[in-house]
């Protein structure tokens, strides 16, 4: 089995066994990529939200053969770009050179989308300005997309269309929305990124159902989005053969352990199993088409 999470948060510091500030436990990043390989994770993608992640974002990539880049600005990070000196253009003339710079380990560009679900960080404005020139940089660097949609009240899908024509390929990922919201982004020639978030509700469940399996992505959002025992799709874990190692408080941390509230990304198993039940299909060969559609996107994953 080969498996590929395209979203793991791997530079947030809670990985490093630090949470808001304070260093809680030691770290223990080698021991969680060691749980994901035990897993069959064979690749992962490492988000980059804004320049200066998007650089740690890479550092941590050469340092692993398995894991890739993508290099982008957060819709609710983009009110850090008017402050970058030299304003807009200068950051992304800062995003595009640390992406030639490092072509063997960026595979996308992004994390970039709009999210009206926390206006609070970053307005419209600055949202949807930001957001386009995304597509210029996917344009001049020849890379697809990786997406985030929130609640965008038909922008999202209006600039994407808009802008079709600057990109080859993209991925909408931690799908939330209904089933006639995915058939909008299939008819936009997307492919949909699915974690435990995307599996919360019946009504969640039914969408993810109706996406063709050739244009599923598999995630874990990690530290984000496990599946927990309150979503609908818990249920379908009883019958599920790979079983989450035990997970205790970060005051109790043991290294053999997962940490409460901290999802990783060995977890994705579970997010495989509830795809595999939905579609009527045996977790080895959705595991096996998942891949399939992660490389023939992110062509860049070797």
């Amino acid at each position: 089995m080969k498996l590929i999470d395209i979203g793991a948060n791997l530079t947030d510091p809670v990985f490093r066994g630090k949470y808001r500030g304070n260093q809680a436990h030691p770290d223990d990043l080698e021991k969680i990529l060691e749980r994901a390989r035990d897993a069959g994770i064979v690749a992962m993608m490492v988000t980059g939200g804004s320049l200066e992640e998007s650089r740690h974002a890479i550092a941590m990539c050469q340092q692993h053969a398995h894991l890739y880049a993508t290099v982008g600005c957060h819709p609710t990070r983009t009110s850090e770009v008017s402050k970058h000196a030299g304003g807009a253009p200068a950051y992304f003339a800062a995003l595009q050179k640390l992406i030639s710079e490092n072509r063997d380990k960026v595979v996308a560009i992004g994390e970039c989308g709009l999210d009206y679900d926390r206006l609070h960080f970053s307005d419209k404005a600055t949202q949807l300005e930001h957001f386009v020139r995304h597509f210029e940089l996917a344009q001049a660097t020849g890379l697809p997309l990786f997406l985030h949609d929130r609640n965008t009240q038909g922008d999202f899908a209006r600039l994407v269309k808009e802008n079709r024509q600057k990109f080859a390929a993209g991925v909408v990922h931690s799908f939330t929305g209904s089933a006639s919201e995915a058939q909008e982004l299939l008819d936009l020639g997307l492919y949909i990124g699915i974690n435990g978030c995307s599996l919360k509700t019946e009504d969640n469940l039914a969408a993810v159902k109706s996406i063709p399996v050739d244009r599923l992505m598999i995630e874990t959002d990690c530290p984000y989005c496990e599946i927990r025992p309150t979503h609908a799709s818990h249920k379908l874990l009883e019958k599920a053969v790979w079983k989450q190692p035990e997970a205790k408080r970060k005051e109790r941390w043991s290294e053999e352990c997962l940490v409460k509230s901290r999802n990783e990304p060995c977890t994705i198993r579970q997010v495989l199993h509830v795809l595999a039940t939905l579609h009527a299909m045996d977790e080895a060969e959705m595991a096996d088409r998942l891949y399939d559609n992660t490389v023939r996107v992110f062509s860049g994953i070797s």
